[in-house]
């Protein structure tokens, strides 16, 4: 008998897609989302998802090998759409039969959702318009992703009770959806529940987990900070479509400003195409954040977190803040 009768109840459609005791996902967080934390999440019965990032195949290879070494529950694998390299990563899910890839930061190029199915994994993907997810559902993933702005890394500009409101009542009934974006505690994921959505997705609570590789100084820096200091970055040029990326405010988020100053100049010249300039940031990107989570650079790395970062206090195993985050729906469930 679960402790947890409520949640679990409402949860029931997005455990079963995800293979999963609860339906609370890990969001892909670079560096962070590796072997150590995935696995963890996975055996507390949640969902992990590896952020294959910048990841040559060779890498994302070994990544899944490890990852499977340390848990035979069900994850996933976030794959970025802009990759120049999408469909040989796509060849090493299906090489090792992951069950379900997570594609993120784009619309799913030509053939990438047919790819997938094709070894018969479970396509999720994210949406900013209700448009645009009804033609992504329809055209064979899924599972949908809504995330607000107020989530940590890649945003978009609608917050996440605005997007739940909107895209729930049209689409929860017929597809199993997941809301993230902002949600520290358990009253809000019930809340989420209640609206329709099968689950929920957090990366913040799980970035200082304590089986996170994160660096102390990169921890730290997660219980020091609050929700104001969780900023979106400023896009430079129009011409430069530039996804906006939520991390605590330092001197990487100046170095950004000043990068894409400098790759808008390389447009200009005619040095670079569009394509090229959106890589070039996306590395910088990697590399920033590399720094902060990798070598604690706290200074010049990017700490990319969500505004619910103020409610990340101290360091607990993934279990913990499962198991808390359900107590706490439950316990607003049962008070309604």
């Amino acid at each position: 008998m679960t402790a947890t009768p409520q949640t679990s109840a409402l949860m029931r459609r997005g455990a079963e897609f995800l293979g999963t005791e609860h339906a609370i996902l890990c969001g892909a967080m670079s560096w962070v989302s590796e072997r150590n934390l995935v696995s963890a999440i996975s055996n507390a019965g949640g969902f992990g998802v590896i952020a294959c990032g910048a990841m040559t195949p060779e890498l994302l290879d070994v990544e899944i090998a490890a990852t499977k070494a340390l848990t035979a529950k069900p994850f996933g694998v976030n794959l970025i759409t802009m990759h120049p390299m999408l469909f040989d990563l796509i060849a090493v899910c299906a090489k090792h039969q992951v069950g379900h890839v997570v594609l993120a930061g784009g619309i799913p190029p030509k053939g990438s959702v047919e790819a997938i199915k094709a070894f018969g994994a479970k396509v999720l993907v994210f949406a900013p318009t209700l448009a645009l997810a009804k033609k992504l559902l329809r055209s064979g993933a899924d599972a949908l992703v809504i995330e607000g702005s107020e989530a940590g890394g890649h945003i978009g500009p609608v917050s996440t009770s605005v997007l739940a409101q909107e895209f729930l009542p049209a689409l929860a009934e017929e597809y199993v959806v997941f809301v993230a974006g902002g949600i520290g505690r358990g009253e809000m994921v019930a809340s989420y529940l209640e609206m329709g959505a099968s689950g929920v997705q957090l990366g913040t609570r799980f970035a200082c987990a304590t089986e996170s590789i994160a660096h102390p100084a990169f921890k730290a820096a997660f219980f020091r900070g609050n929700a104001r200091d969780a900023v979106a970055s400023v896009q430079v040029d129009p011409r430069l479509p530039v996804i906006p990326v939520r991390a605590l405010k330092n001197k990487g988020t100046e170095e950004f400003t000043a990068k894409q100053v400098e790759v808008a100049k390389k447009l200009d010249a005619g040095e670079v195409d569009m394509a090229a300039a959106q890589l070039e940031i996306e590395h910088f990107w990697a590399g920033a954040l590399r720094r902060a989570v990798i070598d604690g650079d706290v200074e010049r790395g990017s700490i990319m977190a969500g505004q619910s970062v103020g409610m990340v206090n101290a360091e607990e195993p993934v279990a913990d803040i499962i198991a808390q985050l359900m107590a706490q729906s439950e316990d607003a469930l049962s008070r309604r």
